[in-house]
């Protein structure tokens, strides 16, 4: 028998099933780059430059992420690449809403080409990637 207090409840699991498919689970916050660089250098969680082109005799270098709009601690990934050779994958925490992280590469000589810093959300989706070259 279909009563009001029934089909008021079949209504309000719908819209909770729907919500939870319309927010993905744990994502239910939009993470956003407010700022993505690559740099020799972070002073003051900052980075003092930011690089399209890189010699080849720099020792180390930096992506440098400013992460905005996360509602929880969360994380995103930079992940390294030397033309399409993944060379390093960094899991960074993000624990406010304007969030400033980094990771860092040792660089050495012979590793010339185009490179790209991919930074993934939490679930290995792409926010941005970061590009330039070493010559």
């Amino acid at each position: 028998m279909r009563t009001a207090g029934n089909e008021l409840l079949i209504i309000v699991l719908t819209v909770l099933v729907v919500m939870a498919g319309v927010l993905g689970g744990s994502s239910c916050f939009a993470l956003e780059i407010e700022d993505a660089s690559i740099t020799t250098q972070i002073i003051n969680r900052s980075a003092t430059d930011s690089l399209n082109t890189v010699p080849a005799n720099v020792d180390k270098l930096y992506c440098y992420t400013r992460i905005v709009g996360a509602e929880e601690d969360t994380w995103i990934t930079h992940v390294w690449y030397c033309g399409e050779k993944e060379l390093a994958r960094v899991r960074l925490a993000v624990s406010s809403s304007d969030w400033r992280t980094w990771s860092s590469k040792r660089i050495i000589p012979q590793w010339k080409g185009l490179w790209r810093v991919e930074v993934l959300d939490a679930e290995g989706q792409p926010l941005m990637i970061v590009p330039f070259s070493i010559f």
